[in-house]
C-alpha cells in the first residue's frame, strides 16, 4: 500500500459531511456524503439506496450531480463485476468518508496551458459489504470548478486475493435527453477514425425489444439547455483498460449510459487481470455554461501522475515537412521514395525554419524495424539533416514496435532520430494501455519524442511522459487522399469533442483548396475541402505540438499566405475559447510570449462574427489578418492579408465564407 496514500487532511469544510470512523462490523453513515467545487457551483452526492430507489444505511453505492443548483446527473451507480464473486457495490453501506482539499501546480511542455493551477476539493469514501466476505471499496472523488472526477480504489484485503475484473458497471444517468455530440466506433479495435453524430441519449437504446448496441468512444459531448454543457472522459488509465459508453435502457425514455471496459484480447471475458492494491482510472465529467469552457479545462492533465522524464530540453515542439501526403512529389514534380527525394523536403523544412522532417511509411524491410528497406537511408538522411540544422522523425507500424522497441530505439537514438510517429495502435485494452506507456518510457530513456497515430484519445500520459506529444484520433485532412470526406464541418466538431482530452494530430496546411462540389479524392496533389484560410486558421484552433506543414513544397512556393504558417508557433502558454458551437463554428486565441494568434473557422455556413480583443495586453499591436477573400466562396484559394493597429477592448469583424476561416497575428507594436 506505500505507493498509494489514502490519507487525506481533515481541513475541508466547504460542504457538510458526516465521518464516522468504523472498524469490526462498523456503523452506516448517517446521511448522504456531499462534495463541492470551491465556487460551491457543482455539487456531488454520495449515497446508498434500495432497490425502489430510497435512500437507505444500507443498498446500492449510487452518486448524482448538480450544477448550479439544477440536477445533472439522477442517482447513478457504482460497481464492479469481479469473477466469481458478486458485484461490488450492489449491497453495501458507506462507513467513513473523509474531507479535504487540494490544488494542482505543475508546468506543461506542450499542453493547453504553461503553467497550470487549479485548486479542487476532495473526498474519500470508504465502502463495505454488508453480508458475504465483507469485502472493501474505497471511491475517491475531486470536484473542481470546471468538473468532477472519481475512480475505484481496492486496497489490499483477504476476500480479494487477485483482481480479475469483468466489468466496471459505473452509470452516467444524463437527468435530461441531452443532445449528445457522439463518436460511434465499430469495436473495441478501431483507430478511434470516425465522424461524431449529433444525437439525443435516446437515439442510442436499445428499442422496440430488437438487441442492438452502439458503442461510443470518448470524449462524449452532451448539452442539457438550462443546465449545462458536459463532457464525458477518463484521465490517468495506466494499469487499466480504455473506457467506452452504451445506453443499455431499451426504451425512448432512457437517456442514460453505462461504461465498458475495452476486452482482454487473450481472455475477452476480462478486462483486468491484476493484483492490489488497484486504482481505477479516473472517470471525468467536465460541466460549464459554455461549451467553449471545456476545451480550455486542465482536468484531465492535472489527473495524471506528475512528469518522470528528468531531463526535458531535448523535448521541443514544432512543424515539420512531411513526404506522405504530397504522395513523395520531387523538385521534378515526380514522385519518388528515395533519400535523395526525402533531402528535397529536409531542404524545404529548413527553408521554411522548421525543426523537423517526417519521414513515413516504407524505409524499413518489411515489419523488421531495425533494417532499411534499402530506398531510404536514414541515417544518411538524419546526417544530411543536421547540415541543415533540421531533425529527422520517422513512422513505425505499431505491431513491430510491441515486438523491437527494445533494441530499435536505441538504434534510432544511435542514428539521431528525433521522433517516432506510431501508426495503427487501434488498441486500449489493458495491454494496449501498457503499450502507450512502455512506448513512451522507452522512448524517454532514448530521447525520442513521440507521436501516436491511429490511437485512442488523450487520458493525460502527456504530463507524465511530456516526450508523447501528439495523438491522432479522429478524420483528418489525410483521409481526402483516399475518399473519407474531411469537411469544415467536422472540423467545426473536433475541438469541442476529441480536442478537449488533450493534443491531436490533424495535418492540416493543404493548399489545394476546392468547394465542396469540386472535391475530387486522389493521391496526388491531394485536394482540401473548405478555404486556405481555414487551413491556416487550424494552426491556431487545433492543439497540435508536432505539427505537419502537409502539402508539397511547390504547393507553397510564392504563396504570400505561407508567411503564417511560417510564423504560427506550435507551443503556447495559454488559450481562451472567445465563442463557438459545436459543428458550426469556433474561435480560439493562444499566446505564446508577449504575442497573440487567433483561429476562426466556420461550416458550410458562412458567417460575420465580432470579436472582442479582451485577451490582449495593454498597448498596441500589429494584427497580421489573413482572411476569406471576398470571392473565396467560389474560389477557396483567395486570401486576404492585411495589417491594422488594434488594442485590448476594439473588436474585430471577421468575415468567414462558406466552409472558410480567419488566422491573425498580434505582434506587440514595440517589439516590430
Amino acid at each position: 500500500m506505500s505507493s498509494m496514500h489514502w490519507s487525506f487532511k481533515r481541513s475541508f469544510l466547504a460542504t457538510t459531511v458526516f465521518s464516522i470512523f468504523c472498524s469490526g462490523v462498523g456503523f452506516a453513515q448517517t446521511g448522504p456524503v456531499m462534495l463541492s467545487s470551491p465556487d460551491q457551483q457543482l455539487a456531488m452526492q454520495f449515497t446508498t439506496i434500495t432497490e425502489k430507489g430510497a435512500a437507505s444505511s444500507e443498498g446500492k453505492l449510487v452518486y448524482s450531480v448538480t450544477f448550479h443548483g439544477k440536477q445533472l446527473l439522477d442517482a447513478s451507480a457504482l460497481a464492479l463485476e469481479l469473477t466469481n464473486q458478486p458485484a461490488l457495490g450492489s449491497n453495501v453501506q458507506i462507513v467513513e468518508s473523509t474531507p479535504g482539499k487540494g490544488s494542482d501546480d505543475y508546468a506543461l511542455i506542450a499542453g493547453k496551458a504553461g503553467k497550470v493551477h487549479d485548486q479542487y476539493n476532495k473526498i474519500e469514501l470508504r465502502v463495505v459489504e454488508n453480508s458475504g466476505p465483507k469485502r472493501t471499496l474505497l471511491i475517491e472523488a475531486r470536484a473542481y470548478n470546471d468538473g468532477i472526477a472519481f475512480r475505484y480504489v481496492l486496497p489490499e484485503q483477504d476476500a480479494i486475493k487477485e483482481l480479475r475484473l469483468k466489468q466496471e458497471d459505473t452509470e452516467f444517468r444524463i437527468s435530461t435527453d441531452a443532445t449528445t455530440w457522439a463518436l460511434e466506433l465499430p469495436n473495441y479495435r478501431s483507430s478511434y477514425e470516425s465522424e461524431y453524430v449529433k444525437l439525443p441519449i435516446s437515439a442510442f437504446s436499445n428499442q422496440g425489444g430488437v438487441s442492438s448496441n452502439f458503442l461510443i468512444g470518448l470524449p462524449l459531448l452532451l448539452h442539457s439547455p438550462g443546465t449545462a454543457w458536459m463532457a464525458l472522459t477518463e484521465a490517468d488509465l495506466e494499469g487499466n483498460a480504455g473506457m467506452y459508453v452504451t445506453n443499455p435502457s431499451g426504451n425512448w425514455a432512457g437517456h442514460w449510459f453505462v461504461s465498458k471496459l475495452s476486452p482482454r484480447i487473450d481472455d475477452p471475458s476480462l478486462a483486468l487481470s491484476t493484483t492490489l492494491p488497484y486504482h481505477s482510472a479516473w472517470r471525468v465529467l467536465l460541466v460549464a455554461d459554455q461549451p467553449g469552457k471545456l476545451m480550455e479545462s486542465n482536468i484531465i492533465t492535472d489527473l495524471n501522475s506528475p512528469n518522470r522524464v528528468r531531463d526535458t530540453s531535448w523535448i521541443q515542439p514544432g512543424k515539420a515537412s512531411w513526404n506522405w501526403w504530397a504522395g513523395d512529389i520531387g523538385p521534378d514534380g515526380k514522385s519518388a521514395f528515395t533519400t535523395k527525394n526525402m533531402e528535397y523536403y529536409v531542404d524545404f523544412a529548413a527553408k521554411s525554419g522548421f525543426p523537423y522532417m517526417l519521414l513515413d511509411a516504407g524505409w524499413a524491410d518489411g515489419r523488421d524495424i531495425t533494417k532499411l528497406r534499402g530506398n531510404v537511408d536514414v541515417p544518411e538522411l538524419v546526417r544530411y539533416a543536421a547540415t541543415k540544422h533540421v531533425k529527422v522523425w520517422i513512422w513505425l507500424y505499431s505491431v513491430s514496435v510491441m515486438d523491437q522497441m527494445k533494441e530499435a530505439f536505441p538504434l534510432y537514438e544511435k542514428w539521431g532520430v528525433a521522433g517516432v510517429k506510431i501508426d495503427f495502435v487501434n488498441r486500449d485494452d489493458q495491454e494496449g494501455i501498457k503499450f502507450y506507456y512502455d512506448v513512451a518510457r522507452e522512448a524517454a530513456a532514448h530521447h525520442l519524442m513521440v507521436d501516436f497515430h491511429g490511437a485512442s484519445k488523450p487520458w493525460g500520459i502527456e504530463r507524465t511522459y511530456p516526450n508523447v506529444l501528439s495523438y491522432e484520433a479522429v478524420l483528418g485532412a489525410e483521409n481526402n487522399k483516399v475518399g473519407r470526406r474531411d469537411s469544415p464541418v467536422d472540423r467545426s466538431v473536433f475541438p469541442f469533442t476529441r480536442m478537449i482530452a488533450g493534443p491531436l494530430d490533424y495535418t492540416p496546411g493543404g493548399f489545394n483548396n476546392v468547394t465542396e462540389d469540386g472535391f475530387v479524392a486522389r493521391d496526388q496533389s491531394p485536394m482540401i475541402m473548405g478555404t486556405r484560410a481555414q487551413q491556416l486558421a487550424l494552426y491556431v484552433v487545433f492543439q497540435t505540438p508536432f505539427q505537419m506543414v502537409s502539402d508539397s513544397p511547390q504547393a507553397y512556393a510564392n504563396q504570400p499566405a505561407f508567411k503564417f504558417i511560417h510564423d504560427v508557433p506550435t507551443q503556447w502558454d495559454s488559450m481562451h475559447v472567445i465563442n463557438g458551437e459545436p459543428g458550426e463554428f469556433v474561435t480560439i486565441a493562444r499566446s505564446h510570449g508577449q504575442e497573440w494568434y487567433l483561429g476562426s473557422t466556420t461550416n458550410w455556413t458562412p458567417r460575420e462574427l465580432r470579436v472582442p480583443l479582451d485577451f490582449l495586453g495593454a498597448g498596441h499591436y500589429v494584427a497580421e489578418i489573413y482572411e476569406d477573400a471576398p470571392d473565396a466562396a467560389l474560389h477557396p484559394q483567395h486570401v486576404t492579408i492585411r495589417k491594422q493597429v488594434v488594442t485590448k477592448g476594439e473588436k474585430l469583424t471577421l468575415k468567414l465564407a462558406s466552409g472558410g476561416g480567419c488566422a491573425i497575428r498580434f505582434i506587440p507594436q514595440h517589439s516590430n
